[in-house]
């Protein structure tokens, strides 16, 4: 019997060691195929102080920018909730124009906050600001989204496109219903010249996050996860650890986590059109309704309506 029990306990051992071979093997030419074609941003150069995550949520600070190297202004900033025990998945955006006081710098754009101290001081901004956790970040090159959006969504993403877009993106993508890769996915989620302006513009980026989390999501993706892993981390630069990563794709793949739930600040009604010689045209919101939004948004206790009226 004790030799039965060590035979099994030997194979587990085993098994357990050539799983971590494949995955380090994998994880490693995935990387390695990528970083061939660009110059992936070292972590190790970037200062940030996030809070501890409280058991089972985790909030990520999502920045998307044109230069992550040069800090220049950040286009898109988001933060996603990750809720292990409610299963749960949330998106709250915050718009570039929203006019907040930057901590040691004073009132600019919130998109400011990046150009002047990076992802930090992004973080600092949404904490001081809305009194809100934030434990990591994640830092997306627009020139790298297009590849990501084909990993994790090799199908495509199905939308319906109202009329015409092709000012500012660099193509033309026609009006009806259609299925966009890629580069016409950017060029979808970065069109802000219509009547919505940038309002569209984060309503259509939340719209193709929810579309590639129900592609990206399978039972499949759990084989796939060191591939994954290996290629976005050659186009992603973030301090989310491997472990908490792993537990988060195995999670989504094995889980029903529902739709995404979506927030955008600042809500309607709680903000007017304003204009400094400094800053251009920006946001000026009411920060207590608008702190107070966010706050119920990315609670952990479970709420009776899915998705906040924007």
């Amino acid at each position: 019997m004790k030799k039965a029990i060590l035979a099994i306990i030997a194979l587990l051992l085993i098994g357990a060691i050539a799983g971590v071979m494949y995955f380090k093997h994998t994880y490693s030419k995935a990387f390695e195929d990528q970083k061939e074609h660009i110059d992936p941003l070292d972590e190790n150069d970037i200062a940030f102080d996030g809070t501890k995550p409280l058991e089972g949520v985790i909030n990520v600070l999502m920045i998307g920018s044109d230069a992550r190297d040069d800090h220049e202004l950040s286009d898109t900033l988001m933060i996603g909730q990750y809720n292990s025990k409610q299963k749960t998945l949330k998106i709250a955006s915050i718009m570039r124009d929203t006019y907040i006081n930057v901590p040691e710098y004073g009132y600019y754009k919130m998109n400011a906050a990046y150009a002047l101290g990076g992802p930090d001081l992004v973080r600092k901004t949404v904490e001081e600001n809305f009194d809100v956790p934030i434990n990591y970040y994640a830092i997306v090159d627009f020139k790298a989204f297009p590849q990501v959006v084909d990993l994790l969504a090799p199908n495509g993403i199905d939308v319906d496109i109202p009329y015409e877009m092709s000012h500012g993106i660099g193509m033309v993508l026609e009006p009806g219903k259609q299925t966009l890769h890629g580069n016409e996915v950017l060029g979808y989620v970065r069109f802000r010249h219509d009547a919505m302006s940038d309002f569209g513009r984060v309503a259509r980026q939340q719209e193709v996050i929810s579309k590639i989390k129900d592609q990206a999501v399978s039972v499949n993706t759990v084989a796939s996860l060191p591939k994954i892993l290996g290629t976005l981390d050659a186009y992603v630069a973030t301090n989310v650890d491997m472990k908490t990563m792993l537990g988060m794709g195995t999670g989504l793949a094995l889980n029903n986590f529902g739709d995404v739930e979506t927030l955008r600040i600042p809500l309607d009604d709680t903000y007017t059109d304003g204009y400094y010689e400094a800053a251009g045209q920006v946001l000026e919101i009411d920060l207590e309704a608008n702190k107070k939004a966010l706050q119920d948004f990315l609670s952990p206790t479970p709420k009776t309506t899915k998705n906040i009226e924007k």
